[in-house]
């Protein structure tokens, strides 16, 4: 699972740094209790319950924290589809929810489920596993000096971003089209496309309502920042063509992104493009992505 994470502010005044040196990467306690919670899901199969984690208090608390601030940004920045969703999306204000709680609201809306991991999935399980309606996610939390900020995807991110996606079946069909189309593929490239057209529009895409660029992609209504400064990237009209040819940035605020006219709009791009994907449109078409 590919993902892309702002620069971290290091001080209190807002000054970004380089997220090697974000407290989440180098606090040996912070790091000892992100590989315990990982430690639970190792060897997890597909569709088993996910096991229970017994949060603390300060970590609830960076919910809460967090939780406040995309309240705010996401009526600020966010589409009405999202909007909407969020409405029945599972998310408590008071505590992180556990696996098992996300997933049975999920399932009882659009037939999806969280299945947990406890890092970075392949392509062809994180990608073809949506096509059966699972979706990987994280239970660990994003380090609590930082609570606004994280280099890498955790509960919060999954929760607030995946989580409101998969709780409307409009949303969440846009992820099965993803799976359908991985699930016939085998090759490393193919994948590859599939991954980076997902980016940029599962991810990182945007929509236009009347004339102004609001989120859609999960890695954008999970993180207040990226949210704040969207009208410092660069808009493109979403065109899969373009798309394929456009680097993303794997540790920095997204330069370029490309908004859809509609969920419709976005909804007949993905389909076009990925209904009859195999590995040999790949060939035929000499289609490749650049590098992160």
């Amino acid at each position: 699972m590919k993902q892309s994470w702002a620069r971290t502010p290091l001080t209190p005044d807002g000054l970004l740094g380089p997220a090697a040196r974000h407290p989440g990467l180098s606090d040996p306690r912070y790091l000892e209790r992100r590989q315990a919670v990982a430690a639970l899901v190792r060897d997890h199969r597909v569709g088993d319950p996910a096991p229970p984690v017994a949060y603390t208090e300060p970590e609830h608390a960076t919910w809460r924290t967090v939780h406040r601030s995309l309240s705010t940004a996401l009526h600020a920045h966010a589409c009405r589809p999202v909007l909407e969703a969020r409405e029945q999306a599972p998310i408590p204000t008071d505590h992180i929810p556990q696996h098992s709680e996300v997933g049975a609201r999920l399932r009882r809306l659009t037939g999806f489920d969280f299945t947990p991991t406890g890092g970075v999935v392949a392509n062809k399980r994180f990608l073809g596993s949506m096509d059966r309606g699972y979706f990987h996610a994280v239970q660990f939390v994003r380090h609590p000096a930082l609570p606004l900020y994280t280099p890498e995807p955790d509960v919060i991110h999954d929760v607030f971003g995946h989580g409101i996606h998969l709780a409307s079946p409009e949303l969440a069909e846009l992820y099965r089209v993803v799976g359908r189309a991985a699930m016939r593929v085998d090759s490393r490239t193919a994948l590859q496309v599939i991954s980076h057209v997902y980016w940029f529009t599962l991810e990182c895409g945007v929509i236009d309502e009347r004339g102004t660029p609001k989120a859609f992609g999960a890695a954008l209504l999970s993180s207040s920042g990226e949210l704040a400064r969207l009208d410092r990237s660069r808009i493109h009209p979403l065109d899969v063509a373009t798309v394929l040819t456009t680097p993303y940035e794997i540790s920095g605020y997204q330069p370029n992104l490309f908004c859809a006219r509609s969920l419709r709009h976005l909804a007949d791009t993905l389909s076009e493009f990925f209904d009859d994907f195999d590995d040999e449109t790949v060939r035929s078409r000499g289609l490749r992505v650049p590098a992160p």
